[in-house]
């Protein structure tokens, strides 16, 4: 891991700044030469290391040089300065700059700063373009970020927690305003060990969009629990999110025992999502299981049931 014990992060070396800046090492160490961008600490062996407002500096100086400013005018601006671009320029560009202002946030662990920019956006866009706009793409950085040890495992967690929360909101707002379908209903749940629920939780929100009616198991349920709501209800399909369960070995004996606890006579559908089904391709599967390779698939085959 990155830094002793459980100390966060608050000291940077160049590598993470090019890993969360998107601007090559290299070039940050031109634009120091030159232009004084920065101003990094040296470690004894003449290692440069950056803090947090180094780190912050260089996100707002990239936003400002991916959106055409010249590094030379950049450079003659002051901090405020900067900062009054960045917000003007974001005018045009919304999406970077909130994915921008969310890493700040977290870096920070500011939720105050999290939620204003969220609040921001929710007054123009709607919740699923917020998702898949800027959401998505912030989780995917923030989870190679943490894989290559730039943040801490507590930076992902409070991001993913504060996101978590949005969709939690949204799925309240939603259950209030929609009339739900009696003709089918979902049961979402995420298999025995697995822990990663926002993409299993925005699902939920899609179907009770939908006009479906759900019923939310969450994380981490063995298969045997799930035969006590077979009981309760006609007609169900299932739906499932595999980010790191079950693995590949463990796929196909998986979905037997499903079917030999769950899916029994009644031929009980499950909706297959998450990165692990892409496993599941070209291999011919039981007709109640259904692989649905990502959530824009998901709204298409939820308009394709509402009209069957």
């Amino acid at each position: 891991m990155n830094s002793a014990g459980m100390n966060v992060k608050t000291q940077f070396s160049i590598k993470d700044l090019e890993n969360l800046s998107g601007v090559k090492a290299h070039t940050i160490r031109i634009w120091e030469k030159r232009y004084n961008l920065l101003s990094p600490d040296r470690t004894d062996t003449n290692i440069r290391t950056y803090d947090l407002e180094n780190l912050k500096k260089l996100l707002n100086v990239s936003f400002l040089y991916h959106t055409g400013y010249k590094i030379s005018k950049i450079a003659e601006l002051d901090e405020s300065e900067i900062h009054r671009q960045v917000l003007e320029e974001g005018d045009e560009q919304k999406e970077l700059l909130a994915i921008n202002t969310f890493k700040t946030a977290m870096l920070d662990f500011d939720d105050e700063l999290f939620s204003n920019t969220y609040e921001k956006l929710s007054k123009k866009r709607t919740f699923r373009d917020i998702f898949f706009n800027i959401f998505l793409p912030l989780l995917s950085e923030i989870g190679l970020l943490w894989q290559t040890a730039t943040i801490d495992p507590s930076h992902e967690h409070f991001v993913s927690e504060l996101i978590k929360q949005k969709v939690i909101l949204n799925i309240a707002q939603m259950r209030q305003a929609k009339s739900k379908s009696k003709t089918k209903v979902f049961v979402l749940y995420l298999p025995y060990k697995e822990i990663h629920e926002i993409g299993l939780l925005y699902a939920n929100y899609e179907i009770l969009s939908a006009g479906y009616k759900t019923i939310y198991l969450g994380n981490n349920i063995p298969l045997d629990s799930l035969q006590h709501v077979v009981t309760h209800y006609d007609h169900l399909i299932f739906l499932s999110y595999f980010t790191v369960k079950p693995d590949k070995q463990h796929l196909k004996d998986y979905l037997k025992e499903f079917n030999q606890k769950v899916g029994n006579s009644k031929n009980q559908p499950l909706w297959l999502m998450g990165q692990k089904v892409s496993e599941l391709q070209g291999i011919k599967l039981p007709d109640n299981f259904r692989v649905i390779p990502n959530l824009q698939n998901l709204i298409t085959e939820l308009k394709t049931l509402k009209k069957s």
